[in-house]
Protein backbone atom coordinates (compact mmCIF):
# COMPACT_ATOMS: atom_id res chain seq x y z
CA UNK A 1 0.00 0.00 0.00
CA UNK A 2 1.22 3.50 -0.70
CA UNK A 3 2.28 5.97 1.83
CA UNK A 4 -0.40 8.77 0.68
CA UNK A 5 -3.09 6.04 0.59
CA UNK A 6 -2.11 4.73 4.23
CA UNK A 7 -2.13 8.76 5.60
CA UNK A 8 -5.51 9.19 3.64
CA UNK A 9 -7.08 6.60 5.13
CA UNK A 10 -5.72 7.04 9.04
CA UNK A 11 -6.79 10.95 8.65
CA UNK A 12 -9.92 10.32 8.02
CA UNK A 13 -12.09 11.76 10.93
CA UNK A 14 -13.26 8.35 11.92
CA UNK A 15 -9.50 7.00 12.12
CA UNK A 16 -8.54 9.67 14.20
CA UNK A 17 -11.33 9.16 16.64
CA UNK A 18 -10.49 5.37 16.77
CA UNK A 19 -6.42 6.58 17.04
CA UNK A 20 -7.63 8.20 20.16
CA UNK A 21 -8.96 5.13 21.85
CA UNK A 22 -6.84 3.75 24.76
CA UNK A 23 -6.80 0.10 23.70
CA UNK A 24 -6.07 -1.84 20.69
CA UNK A 25 -5.68 -5.60 19.78
CA UNK A 26 -2.07 -6.24 18.60
CA UNK A 27 -1.90 -9.74 17.04
CA UNK A 28 1.61 -11.35 16.45
CA UNK A 29 3.18 -14.97 15.43
CA UNK A 30 4.06 -16.27 18.75
CA UNK A 31 7.50 -18.30 18.59
CA UNK A 32 5.90 -21.41 18.95
CA UNK A 33 4.41 -20.39 15.12
CA UNK A 34 0.62 -19.80 16.55
CA UNK A 35 -1.20 -16.91 16.29
CA UNK A 36 -1.65 -14.62 19.38
CA UNK A 37 -4.32 -11.68 20.16
CA UNK A 38 -3.51 -9.27 22.99
CA UNK A 39 -4.93 -6.55 23.90
CA UNK A 40 -2.60 -3.28 24.46
CA UNK A 41 -2.57 0.37 25.57
CA UNK A 42 -1.46 2.08 22.87
CA UNK A 43 -0.87 6.00 21.82
CA UNK A 44 -0.89 7.43 18.13
CA UNK A 45 1.57 9.71 18.19
CA UNK A 46 0.37 10.92 14.53
CA UNK A 47 2.65 8.54 12.52
CA UNK A 48 3.37 5.70 15.02
CA UNK A 49 1.44 3.12 17.58
CA UNK A 50 3.54 3.45 20.32
CA UNK A 51 2.94 0.45 22.80
CA UNK A 52 5.01 -0.23 26.18
CA UNK A 53 5.08 -3.39 27.42
CA UNK A 54 7.50 -5.26 30.71
CA UNK A 55 10.74 -6.33 29.96
CA UNK A 56 10.55 -9.63 30.51
CA UNK A 57 7.21 -9.87 28.37
CA UNK A 58 6.10 -13.09 26.55
CA UNK A 59 5.94 -11.11 22.77
CA UNK A 60 8.89 -9.66 22.52
CA UNK A 61 11.10 -13.02 22.08
CA UNK A 62 8.59 -13.53 19.10
CA UNK A 63 8.91 -9.81 18.27
CA UNK A 64 12.05 -9.85 17.16
CA UNK A 65 12.16 -13.12 15.59
CA UNK A 66 9.12 -12.08 13.63
CA UNK A 67 8.36 -8.31 13.64
CA UNK A 68 5.38 -8.14 11.08
CA UNK A 69 2.02 -7.15 13.13
CA UNK A 70 -1.40 -5.82 12.88
CA UNK A 71 -3.44 -3.83 15.18
CA UNK A 72 -7.16 -3.47 15.36
CA UNK A 73 -8.77 -0.34 17.10
CA UNK A 74 -12.62 -0.97 17.25
CA UNK A 75 -15.72 0.27 18.83
CA UNK A 76 -18.37 -2.12 21.00
CA UNK A 77 -21.55 -0.58 19.47
CA UNK A 78 -23.68 -1.24 16.02
CA UNK A 79 -22.43 -1.18 13.48
CA UNK A 80 -18.61 -1.32 14.66
CA UNK A 81 -15.88 1.15 13.42
CA UNK A 82 -13.03 -0.90 12.92
CA UNK A 83 -9.60 0.58 12.16
CA UNK A 84 -7.18 -1.69 10.49
CA UNK A 85 -3.10 -1.51 10.51
CA UNK A 86 -0.21 -3.61 9.59
CA UNK A 87 2.82 -2.51 9.88
CA UNK A 88 6.66 -3.91 11.68
CA UNK A 89 7.25 -3.76 15.17
CA UNK A 90 10.57 -1.89 15.73
CA UNK A 91 11.12 -2.51 19.84
CA UNK A 92 13.29 -0.53 22.19
CA UNK A 93 14.04 -0.98 25.83
CA UNK A 94 14.56 2.03 27.98
CA UNK A 95 14.82 3.01 31.20
CA UNK A 96 12.05 3.98 33.64
CA UNK A 97 8.96 4.65 32.15
CA UNK A 98 8.35 5.89 28.86
CA UNK A 99 6.09 9.51 28.62
CA UNK A 100 3.80 7.45 26.10
CA UNK A 101 2.79 4.75 28.75
CA UNK A 102 1.75 7.72 31.09
CA UNK A 103 0.20 9.35 28.65
CA UNK A 104 -1.41 6.18 26.97
CA UNK A 105 -3.00 5.50 30.27
CA UNK A 106 -4.69 8.51 31.29
CA UNK A 107 -7.91 8.90 29.44
CA UNK A 108 -9.10 5.91 32.13
CA UNK A 109 -11.35 7.18 34.81
CA UNK A 110 -9.24 8.19 38.13
CA UNK A 111 -9.14 10.69 40.18
CA UNK A 112 -6.02 12.78 40.83
CA UNK A 113 -5.89 10.51 43.86
CA UNK A 114 -5.84 7.14 41.91
CA UNK A 115 -3.69 8.62 39.85
CA UNK A 116 -0.75 9.37 41.71
CA UNK A 117 -0.99 6.26 43.58
CA UNK A 118 -1.17 4.64 39.95
CA UNK A 119 2.26 5.85 38.86
CA UNK A 120 3.59 5.15 41.65
CA UNK A 121 3.06 1.72 41.95
CA UNK A 122 3.98 1.81 38.07
CA UNK A 123 7.27 3.65 38.53
CA UNK A 124 7.86 0.96 41.63
CA UNK A 125 7.38 -2.34 39.41
CA UNK A 126 9.38 -1.60 36.45
CA UNK A 127 12.95 -0.15 36.15
CA UNK A 128 12.39 0.47 32.87
CA UNK A 129 10.36 -0.92 29.58
CA UNK A 130 10.09 -2.20 25.75
CA UNK A 131 8.41 0.62 23.62
CA UNK A 132 7.17 -1.36 20.56
CA UNK A 133 6.47 0.95 17.31
CA UNK A 134 4.49 -0.04 14.88
CA UNK A 135 4.53 2.18 11.53
CA UNK A 136 1.34 1.53 9.41
CA UNK A 137 2.63 -0.07 5.86
CA UNK A 138 -1.55 -1.13 4.87
CA UNK A 139 -4.65 0.48 7.07
CA UNK A 140 -8.37 0.32 5.96
CA UNK A 141 -10.92 2.16 7.85
CA UNK A 142 -14.49 -0.29 8.22
CA UNK A 143 -17.65 1.55 9.03
CA UNK A 144 -20.31 -0.38 7.70
CA UNK A 145 -21.78 2.10 5.81
CA UNK A 146 -19.59 4.04 3.44
CA UNK A 147 -16.42 1.00 3.30
CA UNK A 148 -17.09 -2.91 4.20
CA UNK A 149 -14.82 -5.90 4.80
CA UNK A 150 -13.61 -6.85 1.28
CA UNK A 151 -15.48 -9.83 1.52
CA UNK A 152 -18.87 -8.34 2.38
CA UNK A 153 -17.71 -5.45 -0.55
CA UNK A 154 -17.28 -8.94 -3.04
CA UNK A 155 -20.61 -10.57 -1.97
CA UNK A 156 -22.66 -6.69 -2.72
CA UNK A 157 -21.67 -6.85 -5.94
CA UNK A 158 -22.45 -9.78 -6.87
CA UNK A 159 -25.83 -8.99 -5.50
CA UNK A 160 -26.02 -5.85 -7.56
CA UNK A 161 -24.87 -7.79 -10.67
CA UNK A 162 -27.75 -10.87 -10.00
CA UNK A 163 -30.44 -7.77 -9.35
CA UNK A 164 -29.00 -6.36 -12.80
CA UNK A 165 -29.62 -9.25 -14.95
CA UNK A 166 -32.60 -10.20 -13.09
Amino acid sequence: MQPSAICEVLSRPLSRELLARDLARLAYVAEDGTPRVIPIGFLWNGSQCVMCTAKNAPKLPALRHNPMVALTIDTEVHPPKILLIRGRAELEVVEGIPDEFLTMNGTYTMTPEQRVEWEAGVRSLYDGMVRIVVTPTWAKLIDFETTLPSAVEELVRQQEERQRSA
